[in-house]
């Protein structure tokens, strides 16, 4: 019966979501973009929820899968690579995620097969930063630091924008919902919980966090590629800064690690926390941030989802 009315609930939802555009002018609204944005943080948090909140790998790499997402939209777009339209094009947007995808499994295997904790965290830390320094020093192929510019003139309204960041919102969600509840879930968790022991069970560790890094890299390049569309113009200091690493950390704390909806509440609660922030602090933006973190890890370990589930067992 709860599951039941949890799925009429998200369907309710996901009807109210995508008939806004209908009454509302997104691409005039700030409100319209404010739920875009929603629901590109959505997409990234939960990549990074699988890995982390799911799988207890601590990765810092997230922004160098969204930012190669980007390119890889970029390079194909400008170089008229696959010979499709592009704009909004599924194939283009699919590679843009199967990129990222490659390179977590490049730096997976070395990564995951030697280091833990702390060490693994750094180890993805630096390599998202040389992987920004390549795409800087890249010259004409990547526009070095100018980065690269799309044609603009295609846009007409944020509508498909709005819409496909709905959908990949869902799509990803979805997709740890159902991840998460099979034999592959249950295998990440037990790594999660005591490798020793997942291994002692016949869980190949290696295979199975790999297989994680990679799921999470696909789902950031796909919101890169979503975002690069958005901008139009792509370089790193947009789409490779540390902001699409910390980002989804700070949503995944907030909302409630290792739940399905919680990295959906902390994406709105933060994105509407950073607009609060930018129009009244400008300044302590990074301060009130910061401050929120530490109160939630002291008093609300398990995020906003914990502190719903406990008021709910209490009857108030």
């Amino acid at each position: 019966m709860k599951d039941k009315r949890a799925i009429i609930l998200t369907v309710l939802v996901t009807i109210a979501f995508a008939i806004v555009p209908f009454f509302l002018d997104v691409s005039t609204s700030y409100f319209g973009y404010f739920l875009f944005l929603s629901f590109c943080y959505t997409i990234i948090a939960q990549g990074w929820n699988l890995v982390a909140g799911y799988t207890g790998l601590i990765s810092m790499g997230q922004h160098a899968f969204f930012g190669l997402g980007a390119y890889t939209t970029g390079i194909i777009w400008l170089r008229n690579i696959t010979k499709t339209g592009y704009y909004f094009d599924p194939v283009t947007m699919i590679l843009s995620g199967l990129v990222p995808v490659i390179l977590a499994i490049i730096i997976g295997v070395p990564l995951l097969s030697r280091l833990r904790g702390d060490y693994f965290a750094l180890g993805t830390l630096g390599v998202g930063e040389i992987i920004k320094v390549v795409f800087v020093k890249g010259g004409a192929f990547t526009g070095a630091s100018d980065g690269l510019h799309l044609p603009s003139t295609v846009f007409e309204s944020m509508r498909p924008y709005y819409w496909t960041g709905l959908f990949l919102a869902i799509f990803a969600t979805a997709g740890v919902y159902f991840l998460t509840r099979s034999r592959v879930g249950l295998a990440l968790r037990a790594i999660r919980e005591d490798e020793t022991s997942a291994a002692s069970h016949g869980i190949h560790l290696l295979k199975y966090k790999i297989f994680a890094f990679a799921a999470g890299a696909f789902l950031a390049g796909l919101c890169g590629s979503l975002y690069g569309i958005y901008l139009f113009h792509i370089n790193p200091d947009s789409v490779l800064k540390l902001d699409w690493t910390l980002y989804p950390i700070l949503m995944c704390v907030i909302g409630g690690n290792g739940t399905i909806i919680g990295p959906v509440i902390g994406a709105f609660f933060m994105n509407a926390l950073f607009v609060v922030t930018d129009i009244y602090l400008v300044q302590l933006h990074p301060i009130v941030a910061g401050l929120l973190i530490i109160i939630v890890m002291k008093f609300m370990p398990r995020g906003l989802i914990g502190l719903i589930d406990t008021i709910k067992s209490r009857g108030l």
